[in-house]
């Protein structure tokens, strides 16, 4: 996955607020990466109403 592709979060690894649970099966686009101990790479994904949140790669699936 890259900058600037369109993602769907097609799941959710840990406990969340419900504000991030809302984004299940949405969309959005990946704006920046974030190196995460022990975890692997994040994915800073901002939505269309300009929200933005970090996921883990397994988290998200590329959106066509």
């Amino acid at each position: 996955m890259e900058i600037g592709q369109k993602v769907r979060v097609r799941r959710l690894r840990d406990r969340v607020s419900q504000e991030i649970i809302k984004k299940l099966g949405k969309t959005g686009t990946i704006r920046d990466f974030k190196v995460v101990d022990g975890y692997g790479v994040g994915m800073l994904v901002q939505f269309e109403d300009n929200t933005g949140t970090w996921f883990f790669e397994d988290e998200l699936e590329l959106f066509n």
